[in-house]
């Protein structure tokens, strides 16, 4: 078989590590689920996720990885899905209302939007992890008042737990990229709801994060003018978002709420 050519503009760079793979596979042990995983490229975490005898499909774009994986996995030929992660109804991968885990070494260019895809799918997704660029994996798992702590933090940690596991080294692929990556671990948390309307929930995270250097009472005003805010929330006023934990923007999205009803 004639080895997959790394593309630059699907973002690929193939893990050449087998001891590494073996680490990210493991990260979703004990978990009896189904498992997506998101641009194998050539296998290398593919053959290790098999070895866990647990339902696996994965999904391709590349037509020369598809090609290749076809060859090299024929067992997995029926369960290749060759189509764009992101275009896909994930609650038709493995059937209505079945659970299952995502899994991948995901393209650095799209790796933030495979996260909010697999937000809107929570209900659906117990686990999900996988590497990608190690400053958005620090991201990811950042609590309040680091510097990397930002929307899509505040989004998915209301609804998983978040773990920074470890770093990989850029010579370990092919090509080297010219980052380290990083390798976390996301677990459906316990909350069945935020208790505040999600739509807005999410508005208030992205306003005050797009001028994230503004307090809370500068970058609102767009929401709720001058409105004054009831007293409850008046202490989380003069801070800027990355000081604020997901239950402090519940509480401020019930206040905008109530703040826009008058």
């Amino acid at each position: 078989m004639n080895p997959v050519h790394a593309k630059k503009a699907l973002g690929q760079h193939f893990l050449r590590d087998e001891g590494i793979a073996e680490r990210i596979a493991h990260i979703i042990s004990g978990f009896d689920h189904p498992v997506l995983e998101v641009g194998p490229g050539m296998g290398v975490l593919t053959k290790y996720l098999l070895e866990e005898h647990r339902q696996v499909k994965v999904v391709e774009l590349d037509d020369e990885s598809v090609d290749y994986l076809r060859a090299a996995f024929p067992d997995l030929r029926a369960s290749i899905i060759h189509d764009d992660f992101l275009r896909l109804n994930l609650s038709e991968v493995f059937g209505p209302e079945q659970p299952f885990m995502v899994i991948g070494n995901y393209p650095y260019n799209i790796s933030s939007q495979i996260f909010f895809k697999i937000l809107d799918y929570k209900e659906l997704i117990p686990v999900a992890g996988g590497m990608l660029q190690r400053e958005v994996a620090r991201r990811l798992a950042s609590p309040p008042g680091s510097k990397e702590y930002g929307i899509l933090s505040v989004l998915l940690q209301a609804w998983y737990d978040v773990e920074y596991l470890f770093t990989v080294e850029p010579g370990v692929f092919s090509p080297p990229p010219k980052v380290k990556s990083g390798v976390i671990r996301l677990i459906r948390n316990d909350r069945k709801e935020l208790g505040c309307d999600e739509l807005l929930f999410k508005t208030v995270v992205k306003t005050t994060f797009n001028q994230r250097r503004k307090t809370l009472r500068n970058s609102l005003k767009p929401l709720v003018g001058k409105v004054v805010l009831p007293g409850e929330v008046d202490h989380l006023m003069g801070l800027r978002p990355e000081q604020l934990g997901v239950e402090d923007f519940v509480t401020l999205t019930n206040a905008v709420n109530q703040a826009k009803e008058e």
